[in-house]
């Protein structure tokens, strides 16, 4: 899908003007590090301005001017528009500076091809939290047709070795409309050291929603 498809899909509304973030980020939001923070694949904004909404300066980087645009528009509706930089780019040839940014999230983007430039980009301490699409013998309609961009089982874990695993689970959620989504979902430090700090888990994980509010949304955005 072209940059000017998804600029007509968030111009028309077929994909949500407001994305929930993930329950997995939400949870360990108050333990990750205060800084700046970069959202990959912004879209129209699902962590970028949670992150901004939490006081943290927010990159929100994307290709789509209209995405862009919706990010902004959101952020000046809850006076935070100062905290978000929208940064208009491919990812996959985006030049990301190093360590940089105290934590990274990347939401439905298959981008496993720049998964080192991530780490990379990833402060000493900084949080990586990554989740997408996972491939699923049982139906799945919600995300891509096409399993090349969705994770094989465990392919998102051990991508992300090269840092220290906070959390992981790849998981079935049941979702209005029969819009069942099969997902993986990463939380990890850049860390070194036999002697590491641990957030404390915030809640058993089947207590937490399985599913974000933006049960109509085609959300199959890949690289």
């Amino acid at each position: 899908m072209t940059d000017t498809d998804w600029d007509e899909r968030f111009a028309s509304g077929e994909y949500p003007r407001a994305p929930e973030p993930s329950p997995v980020l939400r949870a360990y939001e108050p333990s990750l590090p205060d800084g700046r923070a970069l959202d990959v694949a912004a879209g129209t904004g699902r962590n970028a301005v949670f992150l901004a909404d939490r006081g943290r300066e927010v990159d929100a980087l994307d290709a789509s001017a209209e995405g862009l645009r919706v990010v902004r528009d959101r952020a000046a509706e809850r006076g935070i528009g100062g905290r978000i930089e929208a940064v208009r780019a491919d990812v996959s040839t985006y030049g990301f500076p190093t360590e940089a940014y105290d934590v990274i999230t990347m939401s439905f983007f298959h981008a496993l091809g720049r998964f080192a430039d991530l780490v990379e980009a990833l402060a000493p301490g900084g949080y990586l939290f990554v989740e997408g699409h996972l491939r699923s013998a049982d139906p799945s309609p919600s995300g891509p047709s096409d399993d090349r961009y969705r994770f094989a089982a465990n392919k998102l874990l051990r991508a992300g070795l090269a840092l220290s695993v906070r959390y992981y689970d790849e998981t079935t959620a049941e979702r209005p409309d029969d819009r069942r989504r099969a997902t993986a979902r990463l939380l990890a430090r850049k860390a070194s050291g036999g002697r590491q700090s641990y957030p404390t888990r915030p809640d058993a994980p089947d207590r937490w929603p399985g599913g974000e509010s933006d049960a109509t949304a085609a959300d199959e955005r890949d690289a």
